[in-house]
């Protein structure tokens, strides 16, 4: 294997290893947010919290 050969190996695992870790955080999250809904109320601030 020379050089160029294990670079484009390693880009094409590195970037599925990448891929494959955003997939299974996304359905993580969209496990725990379909197990644990956001409670119902008023709608948050666009801007962020008021202090006062």
């Amino acid at each position: 294997m020379n050089t160029f050969q294990f670079g484009l190996t390693l880009l094409v695992l590195g970037l599925g290893g990448t891929l494959a870790t955003l997939g299974l955080l996304a359905g993580c999250l969209r496990l725990l947010t379909r197990l644990f809904p956001p409670a119902p109320g008023p709608a948050p601030h666009p801007g962020g919290p008021r202090d006062g």
